[in-house]
């Protein structure tokens, strides 16, 4: 038996840029519906992406005491069975926290909540199929497909051995492995190598480039030094030949340069995909990449005029951050609300490594690429008092900014709490504003925070060498 339904708008995912989008139509008025495949809420952000990592993370630095051992002398060994309980045990409750936060939001704005997985018909129909339920159609005035991303799974990779994993199967943890080879050194694959190294796993992590690409070159440079003084190994300039089990032993991995590596466990993370292929997007008209994501304009708006997408279905950046605007931008425009009309083009980059890094605005590389005059400060974490007391003496802070007006252009953080320090610089963005607004203000001390000074002081004085005169 089918069942009909109308809308004034259908969204099809609940990640970030679904449950926001769906609340903002919600609040001015907009009859919606959220439909959703998975029996829970929040989509990979909550379930396999953002949230979990970070959970990890934050876990296994309290429990391994990770960043504070060498400032008082202590070893501290782990039981790995029982650790490994007590970090998942915490994961599950900050996601069940999160998701039950999803749903209430959706409850408070009134918006329907439709469980099955959806496909389109027409234009302005989808057909909503849940196992044990009747069929729904739903039609709408409007759509907006946030439907996310999984990993991406290239040919070749034996996916099917337990112990090679993606992304998502990660944290389908049964131990802690005492060798890792992570392949790929983008943002997630560094992430969990950091990750796994404060646990006591040995870590080989190989990259074709240099870590990160979209760091700032001398960033990516600490954090590469930071897993080698560790302990661990990174090969750069490297890459997978072929993956096999040797029969009742270890997985081997032979290597492009002839190098081959014995290890537990395999992460294979190979950038993402957008969820479309349930879809059936050619009835409404759109054609996704060979990727699965959907072309949009500025405004988040497909092909079809009344269909929108948003989120990590449409690619880059694919940051909750940004998808969580890009659904309230798609909304607005859908429906001629005036409330946002834009995403900010200042977004920063939160990198949950060991050290965490944080970026906003343009590197060095960027404005050379443009032809754009401009100097650096820089202060580092090892001359701050906040530094000291907490014992990272390897975090660095480095201002770009614009000669000679010395706006600021760019900010670039490793070390802790730099996603949290970043926000200081990007504020200054926003409005334009230069390093002298640093040497005005007055920081807390002793706070990490005021190496935003020292920076500026730095920066202001290799300005002023470059512009004396030669004598």
């Amino acid at each position: 038996m089918t069942t009909a339904q109308k809308f004034d708008l259908v969204v099809i995912g609940s990640g970030p840029a679904a449950e926001k989008g769906a609340a903002q139509a919600a609040y001015f008025g907009k009859k919606v519906a959220v439909v959703e495949r998975a029996a829970g809420l929040g989509g990979a952000c909550v379930h396999t992406g953002t949230l979990p990592s970070k959970t990890l993370r934050e876990a296994a630095l309290y429990l391994t005491g990770f960043q504070k051992r060498h400032l008082y002398g202590m070893t501290v060994e782990i039981d790995r069975t029982l650790s490994l309980r007590r970090i998942m045990g915490r994961l599950h409750t900050v996601i069940q926290t999160q998701e039950q936060e999803v749903r209430a939001n959706l409850d408070r704005h009134g918006v329907a909540l439709i469980h099955g997985e959806a496909s389109f018909l027409s234009p302005s129909e989808v057909m909503v199929r849940a196992e044990g339920s009747d069929e729904i159609r739903l039609s709408g005035a409007c759509f907006l497909i946030a439907t996310g991303s999984s990993p991406h799974r290239p040919p070749g990779v034996p996916f099917s051995d337990p112990d090679v994993e993606d992304s998502d199967g990660i944290l389908d943890l049964d131990r802690i492995p005492d060798a890792l080879a992570v392949v790929g050194g983008g943002v997630i694959g560094c992430e969990y190598a950091c990750l796994f190294a404060a646990l006591g796993t040995r870590i080989t992590l190989i990259e074709r480039d240099r870590l990160i690409g979209a760091l700032d070159s001398e960033l990516s440079e600490v954090l590469r030094q930071a897993l080698e003084q560790a302990g661990h190994q990174v090969l750069l300039g490297d890459a997978v030949e072929r993956i096999h089990r040797v029969p009742a032993g270890p997985i081997h991995i032979e290597l492009k340069s002839g190098r081959v590596l014995e290890v537990d466990k395999v992460l294979y993370s190979a950038g993402r995909a957008g969820n479309t292929t349930q879809l059936h997007l050619e009835q409404a008209g759109i054609s996704p990449d060979s990727r699965g994501r959907i072309l949009v304009d500025e405004h988040f708006q497909t092909s079809v005029p009344h269909i929108y997408a948003a989120g990590d279905v449409v690619g880059f950046p694919a940051l909750a951050s940004v998808s969580m605007e890009q659904g309230r931008v798609a909304v607005c425009h859908a429906f001629g609300f005036s409330y946002k009309t834009h995403v900010s083009p200042i977004t920063p980059y939160g990198i949950y490594t060991i050290p965490e890094a944080s970026m906003v605005g343009a590197t060095e590389n960027d404005l050379k690429k443009t032809g754009t005059p401009y100097e650096v400060g820089r202060a580092r974490y090892a001359g701050n008092a906040r530094g000291q007391i907490i014992g990272d003496t390897d975090g660095l802070l480095k201002l770009v900014f614009e000669v000679p007006t010395k706006r600021l252009l760019g900010v670039h953080i490793i070390g802790e709490r730099a996603t949290e320090l970043v926000h200081i610089g990007q504020m200054v963005m926003e409005f334009g504003g230069t390093i002298d607004t640093f040497i005005d203000c007055v920081f807390n001390f002793p706070t990490l925070s005021e190496i935003y000074k020292y920076a500026a002081y730095d920066g202001l004085g290799r300005l002023a060498r470059r512009l004396a005169p030669v004598a």
